[in-house]
């Protein structure tokens, strides 16, 4: 662990020895397929949300309901990919065992760029010169950001208080998303409900390490069985959020905001509520807010730029999309490259999912 007030010369000697610990080799790898079971799952999740709509002829913009809901569990793309996104949180909680915080997380962020090849292959959408930027905000910011955290953040004791205060937190959030989603649901898009379930899935990380954390050392009290079900609470909100966005928005989209305010919302909570940058010095602060700001960024102008949102959501009154979408030209050479290399890897989607009622 690094700690904060490291001097230069020993910090370097401690990074230098994080590349020398050998089960380096095994995280690396580990995070890097857990990325690769992200971006399909998030596909095969985005086609069967997909199919249910059409199959139900009813949008689920403002909300899946309890039928769709059932019917997705008969589709066969959206157990897939289901499937698929349990494997990679295995993967992610393989390679944190191997290797530390710096290296994992960003390679999660991965991803969002392998799910924007797959979904322009399938949707057909190029991407276009201002959501590439956007990308690349996300995966840039979120990668200073979790390197700033891993350089000053200390893991400390989370005492009964300060796990109170998370998640009475946590109950206001919810409150207030409920509200918003009860009340407002009818004009809600997509952003909403990936900010949403970016925010809830960052206080599950949240109390999932602690509950991991109390059980190993045998702390099993009605605090750990509170921790429980408001992670269990969290967990089927965050995933009813991220199904609904599903339907309206592009499952690229989808990664971008869970990869980008997931880790965000669970770094501030230890740097607010369980004081694990306590003594940091306010350049570490500054950095957070500044890679807070680039990523974050990204997500929204993703969300305002995307290719598909461009050409799905149309009504909304705002100017949407780059000059090369809104001029009709055709994307760059690089763009056509990197389709054709996905094509060649998966030149039809390994799943066949009729548009057929489920039994």
């Amino acid at each position: 662990m690094i700690h904060a007030g490291t001097p230069i010369n020993d910090l370097t000697d401690e990074l230098v020895g994080v590349f020398g610990n050998p089960a380096i080799l095994i995280g690396i790898p580990l995070a890097l397929v857990g990325a690769v079971f992200m971006s399909f799952g998030a596909q095969y999740q985005h086609r069967g949300v997909q199919k249910v709509e059409r199959l139900t002829a009813q949008a689920g913009v403002s909300g899946l309901t309890g039928s769709q809901l059932l019917r997705l569990l008969t589709r066969p793309s959206w157990v897939l990919g289901t499937v698929m996104l349990g494997l990679a949180i295995v993967c992610q909680l393989a390679a944190l065992s191997f290797a530390p915080l710096i290296l994992v997380q960003p390679i999660g962020a991965i991803s969002l760029v392998i799910t924007t090849l797959l979904n322009a292959r399938i949707s057909g959408h190029k991407p276009t010169r201002r959501s590439i930027t956007s990308i690349a905000l996300c995966v840039g910011g979120i990668f200073i950001f979790v390197t700033v955290a891993a350089l000053y953040a200390t893991e400390r004791p989370i005492s009964d208080g300060q796990l109170l205060t998370v998640l009475g937190i946590l109950l206001g959030v919810v409150v207030v998303l409920g509200v918003l989603w009860g009340t407002l649901r009818k004009r809600m898009r997509a952003l909403f409900y990936i900010v949403a379930a970016g925010v809830v899935y960052g206080f599950v990380a949240t109390l999932a390490k602690v509950v991991i954390n109390r059980i190993a050392n045998g702390d099993f009290e009605w605090l750990t069985v509170l921790c429980i079900v408001a992670l269990l609470a969290g967990t089927a909100m965050g995933a009813y959020f991220v199904q609904t966005a599903y339907s309206s928005g592009p499952p690229d989209l989808v990664i971008a905001g869970l990869t980008v305010i997931d880790p965000i919302v669970a770094i501030v909570i230890g740097l607010a509520v369980l004081n694990e940058a306590q003594g940091a010095p306010l350049g570490a602060y500054i950095g957070f807010a500044i890679a807070g700001v680039l990523a974050v960024t990204g997500v929204f102008q993703l969300a305002r730029y995307h290719p598909q949102v461009v050409s799905e959501s149309q009504e909304i009154p705002i100017t949407r999309g780059s000059a090369d979408a809104a001029e009709g030209r055709r994307p760059s050479t690089g763009s056509i490259r990197l389709t054709e290399a996905v094509s060649k890897v998966w030149p039809e989607p390994p799943v066949k999912d009729e548009d057929r009622p489920g039994r």
